[in-house]
């Protein structure tokens, strides 16, 4: 087990989880990472009482009741310099969360993920073997796989804000609605991806870096109950069944070997029925590029890209909801023959993607 942590993303719901397992545990918390939530950071400082804080912006640091506080992107690389714990928990949300995994794995930490964006972004030059899933699909899909070959791998999806809307309603929808999740409550960016299905986009584009296949799909399960299944050579097909809480996959990540019960178990009889619905382009229009992203996930960049400025734009209500897929789509074309050989060129396509839609005069209204 894990004796020290460092904590990327203190303050979400995955960091909020993470220290409640350190704590069962009596971890040791070396350092938290957390954005403009320095209330409740204040709080996790006195609780846990960690050697180092970083938070997003230079004018929090002075708010923050710590004698060694770093900020900004260059702040997170420099914590994880200077701490030497031996399991990095990178739960940032965004593209922020990419140069703290690589610096992790290239200092020779494991990495527990919930950042997306790291390997929808530069799956092709992370070294996977690192890599420890928190997200409760590909945490279901390690768990049920174990050393078996496999034949093809699920996932499955809320169906988001919108999956029981009209489309003549989605169409009319505001952030604030995009917000109202009917299973759970998680930050404003995963919220806004699980209602335009960009979420699940890019959880395959996850499955495919960490288990070396692209023969992946995903099914809508609206309990939110049955994470992942793995159909097998022989035939068979396994689900995994828990809870929605991200407390096992972070407990894993933390004792491999954990043989404890961590979540009450499910009650089978007041599940009732279970569906699952297929993920329709008409109501996700993102879906439409996912068989053609699974065959070129160098892409994943310029759809995190797009993306990340899309709901941007929705927030500032410069585009409509239907309207963040036109741009990633739009996106996704003109940019469809870039090809990044190196974290540099990662970078360059990124910001090349954000100046093309930042310019388009169609968002400055």
């Amino acid at each position: 087990m894990e004796s020290s942590i460092v904590l990327l993303g203190s303050t979400g719901s995955i960091g909020v989880n993470t220290l409640e397992v350190a704590k069962r545990f009596n971890l040791r918390v070396e350092a938290l990472v957390a954005g403009r939530n320095i209330e409740l950071l204040n709080r996790q400082i006195e609780t846990f009482k960690p050697k180092f804080v970083a938070v997003a912006n230079r004018e929090d640091v002075a708010k923050v009741n710590h004698h060694s506080v770093f900020y900004g992107a260059e702040g997170i690389v420099e914590i994880l310099e200077l701490s030497s714990s031996g399991l990095v928990v990178n739960a940032l949300v965004g593209y922020i969360g990419l140069a703290p995994t690589l610096k992790a794995i290239e200092l020779n930490r494991r990495v527990a993920l919930a950042n997306k964006e790291s390997l929808v972004v530069a799956g092709e030059f992370i070294d996977t073997s690192k890599i420890v899933p928190i997200d409760s699909e590909h945490f279901g899909l390690y768990y049920l796989m174990g050393d078996r070959e496999f034949k093809k791998l699920y996932i499955t999806a809320s169906g988001g804000a919108f999956r029981d809307w009209s489309i003549e309603e989605i169409e009319k929808a505001t952030f604030r609605d995009a917000l109202k999740h009917p299973n759970w409550a998680m930050g404003d960016k995963i919220t806004i991806d699980s209602a335009t299905m960009t979420n699940k986009l890019f959880e395959l584009l996850e499955a495919k870096w960490l288990f070396n296949t692209d023969n992946i799909d995903a099914f809508i399960e609206k309990k939110s109950i049955i994470h992942a299944l793995v159909e097998f050579r022989d035939g068979s097909t396994t689900a995994h069944f828990a809870g929605v809480d991200m407390k096992l996959p972070i407990a894993f990540a933390i004792e491999p070997n954990l043989n404890e019960e961590i979540l009450k178990p499910i009650n089978l009889l007041e599940i009732g029925s279970l569906e699952f619905l297929e993920i329709e382009p008409k109501r996700y229009p993102i879906w439409q590029i996912k068989d053609d992203l699974l065959k070129n996930p160098h892409l994943g960049v310029v759809v995190n890209a797009s993306s990340e400025e899309a709901i941007r734009l929705f927030r500032e209500e410069r585009c409509s909801f239907f309207g963040m897929s036109d741009i990633v789509l739009d996106a996704y074309h003109k940019f469809r023959d870039v090809k990044p050989y190196n974290i540099e060129d990662i970078i360059a396509i990124d910001g090349e993607v954000r100046g093309y839609i930042k310019a388009s005069r169609r968002y400055h209204l």
